[in-house]
């Protein structure tokens, strides 16, 4: 259920923070120059923060002193805390930002200008939060900010380059735009890598047992699998849960937008394992690397599986050529409304591939690329995985498939149509055979997908 909270207006004394921040912007500017007259090494992250604190207890310390001495009342302890927080946030941070980052329990944060922040946590629950800046410009600053210090990479955000893309330290991927918007807008989601299993996943809902078990056979048998759902569904969740199940002795690449399937939080699953990531063009408009070009350079990097992050465009048909030429087992995410509505979306990202192909030979490419297509639907805090499809076949402008799990009426996801003989025989190599009881409704049959 959705829950509305008013701005929580904060107590700190922000001019207070604002001069202690100018302050410590100095002291470390200071600390910085000394090393290097001294030939020391920069500080590293943590030994910067320690001076930070450091540095502003001293100051608090001589602003006590001066409030005593004035018959002015003190800072409290908690107070003292509070502000050196802000400051050193405001200085090595993201400002008032920074807390909302520190919130374990937020996964999604959302600012448009000076107005209240809306965030949405964990349990699904939306609440607005007071403004993180005062006015727009110190937003776009703040970004700035952000694109300046926590990039890997040159990062631009201004009238000529109006949106960025870009991963934080710890895994969030952060979305800004301005001058498209009608005010400077930031979009920030978390990724919870903790949730790294189809077991934890079975345990949140997201699965049933025979589902997980069919997974599990599914990834160890090298079948190439889509999952579909729609923007914060959980398909990147269950994409790394897939991943997970790989065995440990295959050599994985991934390709994204931004690195967000944290390959290097699970480095003892993937000891062998390369991470691909687009990149914009630079100020020049020089050195662009699109997710097309990383999945070509994907396949001379010797991979027994690649990963595509998420597949929105021209990257679908040298991933599907890569998929029918022997580099089974990939797997990829892609938004799409249902299983079945994979198909079309994939044909039109190949044909803006500007390959010509006509609609059959590209279904054709479809049905022998891909083994299964899942679905995951979200309505609130609740993500299932609400369908399965087998492709079988394609004929003309059709693509054939059956939906092997479904939901009922009641939304509980069930088998549907049987796994094919081929397909049943080799899954059960690798302790998975869903048609113990015969129990399927004899309703369903083979669907044809038209495009």
């Amino acid at each position: 259920m959705t829950v509305l909270e008013f701005p929580r207006k904060s107590l700190i004394d922000r001019q207070l923070v604002n001069a202690l921040a100018s302050r410590l912007g100095d002291v470390l500017a200071e600390e910085r120059l000394d090393r290097r007259a001294r030939n020391t090494a920069d500080p590293t992250n943590d030994e910067e923060h320690n001076f930070a604190r450091t540095a502003l207890h001293a100051e608090l310390l001589r602003l006590s002193a001066t409030r005593r001495s004035e018959g002015r009342a003190v800072l409290t302890v908690v107070d003292e805390a509070e502000i050196t927080s802000a400051a050193i946030a405001q200085v090595l941070g993201l400002g008032r930002l920074q807390p909302l980052l520190e919130d374990d329990e937020i996964s999604d944060i959302h600012v448009r200008g000076n107005a209240p922040v809306w965030v949405k946590l964990r349990n699904g629950v939306r609440e607005m939060r007071e403004p993180i800046v005062e006015n727009d410009d110190e937003l776009i600053e703040l970004i700035r900010r952000a694109a300046t210090r926590l990039s890997r990479q040159e990062r631009r955000f201004d009238a000529g380059t109006p949106e960025l893309n870009m991963q934080l330290p710890d895994g969030s991927r952060l979305f800004a735009t301005m001058e498209v918007s009608l005010r400077p807008s930031l979009v920030i989601r978390r990724h919870r890598f903790e949730i790294s299993s189809l077991n934890e996943l079975r345990i949140r809902g997201m699965l049933t047992v025979d589902l997980q078990n069919f997974l599990t056979a599914a990834v160890q048998a090298r079948r190439n699998i889509v999952i579909a759902g729609g923007t914060g569904s959980g398909k990147t969740t269950l994409l790394r849960a897939l991943i997970n199940e790989v065995p440990i002795t295959e050599r994985l690449v991934t390709i994204e937008d931004a690195y967000e399937l944290g390959l290097d939080h699970f480095e003892h699953l993937h000891p062998d394992h390369d991470s691909l990531q687009s990149r914009p063009a630079n100020v020049e408009g020089q050195g662009e690397v699109t997710l097309a070009d990383l999945t070509r350079m994907a396949l001379r990097m010797d991979p027994d599986r690649v990963i595509v992050g998420e597949v929105r465009g021209a990257e679908a048909f040298p991933m599907l050529m890569a998929m029918s030429q022997g580099n089974n087992g990939s797997m990829c995410t892609m938004h799409a409304d249902s299983t079945r509505s994979v198909f079309p979306k994939l044909a039109a990202y190949v044909s803006m591939a500007s390959t010509g192909l006509p609609i059959d030979t590209v279904n054709l490419l479809l049905a022998s690329a891909l083994h299964f297509v899942i679905y995951i639907s979200s309505s609130g805090s609740e993500r299932r995985v609400a369908s399965v499809r087998e492709v079988v076949d394609s004929e003309g402008a059709n693509i054939i498939s059956n939906e092997i799990f479904t939901s009922n009426s009641r939304g509980e996801l069930v088998q549907a149509f049987p796994l094919r003989e081929s397909t049943r025989e080799l899954l059960s190599s690798f302790n998975y055979d869903g048609s113990d009881d015969g129990n399927f409704d004899s309703n369903y049959n083979h669907d044809r997908s038209s495009q």
